[in-house]
């Protein structure tokens, strides 16, 4: 696997520079993924926009983290579920939950269990689920809303977890305790 330049705010293209110092600003450090991403100012910028429109859609930190997730563990991402898992903590979402995405296992809350399994629908099946599973969707309680804002949360995940693949992003310190194998 091919490893691509991680930049620090020094080496990227000046047109990435002002990005990566507001992720600085925002985490306290440069995020590995961010710093590959600013090879393509736009790609950069694509991300972190996805990024802040799904963290404000109408999903609340549970149902975020299950859709982060979900597709993390789908696309067997070596860099995002160690981070999603940091992030998940840093949100207070209940770690039985956290475990159960990272281990692929069922979800004992009946609703985000659902929402897990039209993800991976979605995702599996590159948006042709069938009228069956959006009423199961529906009838735990979502919405059309909900079941477009999926789609947000694959399209961020789709530039994070292909971006790690090509460039076998290191995974950042902080979520280093929360390595994951697939």
């Amino acid at each position: 696997m091919s490893t691509l330049k991680i930049h620090t705010i020094e080496t990227a293209p000046q047109e990435s520079k002002s990005q990566l110092e507001a992720s600085v600003k925002s985490f306290g450090m440069l995020p590995n993924l961010h710093g590959v991403l600013a090879e393509s100012p736009q790609l950069l910028e694509a991300y972190k926009t996805l990024h802040s429109l799904f963290q404000n859609s109408s999903f609340n930190a549970e149902e975020l983290t299950v859709v982060w997730q979900t597709i993390n563990v789908e696309h067997a991402c070596h860099y995002c579920v160690p981070a999603h898992t940091g992030i998940a903590h840093m949100m207070n979402v209940d770690p039985t939950l956290t475990e159960a995405l990272r281990n692929n296992e069922p979800i004992s809350n009946k609703k985000l269990q659902v929402l897990k399994d039209t993800t991976l629908s979605i995702v599996r099946n590159r948006g042709l689920i069938s009228d069956s599973e959006i009423a199961t969707f529906y009838g735990a309680g979502y919405e059309q809303k909900q079941l477009l804002d999926i789609i947000l949360g694959v399209s961020q995940k789709v530039i994070s977890n292909y971006t790690n693949h090509i460039a076998n992003t290191p995974v950042d310190a902080p979520f280093q305790k929360f390595i994951w194998k697939n």
